[in-house]
């Protein structure tokens, strides 16, 4: 993920020539990463079962319902702010996939 101005906070794992593992934590309802383009391919991994909330540049709002272990992938050039719709505390961990292994033979 881009540098992003929200106020959930982003803490890098492991960070290598390959790979960017990422934990996202929302204290409240309403922390937010801040408005941000996906440069990669990415999975998360929620760790928590609840709700976020997408905001997309259209103004489109989306309930997006989070299963505790249940990974979802996206491709790069999504762009959005994630928000926390929960009134309690949560995460999930981010893989970014830095090198594009798809083409090599």
């Amino acid at each position: 993920m881009c540098d992003a101005s929200g106020t959930a906070i982003g803490t890098v794992q492991i960070e290598n020539a390959r790979t960017r593992v990422t934990e996202w934590r929302f204290k409240t309802r309403g922390d937010n990463t801040g408005w941000h383009r996906h440069d990669y391919d990415y999975v998360v991994v929620p760790l928590f079962d609840g709700a976020l909330e997408i905001r997309l540049p259209d103004g489109e709002v989306i309930t997006a319902p989070m299963q505790n272990g249940v990974p979802y992938f996206r491709e790069l050039g999504v762009e959005h702010d994630v928000l926390s719709a929960n009134d309690f505390e949560c995460a999930f961990i981010e893989v970014e996939f830095l090198e594009d292994r798809r083409n090599d033979t």
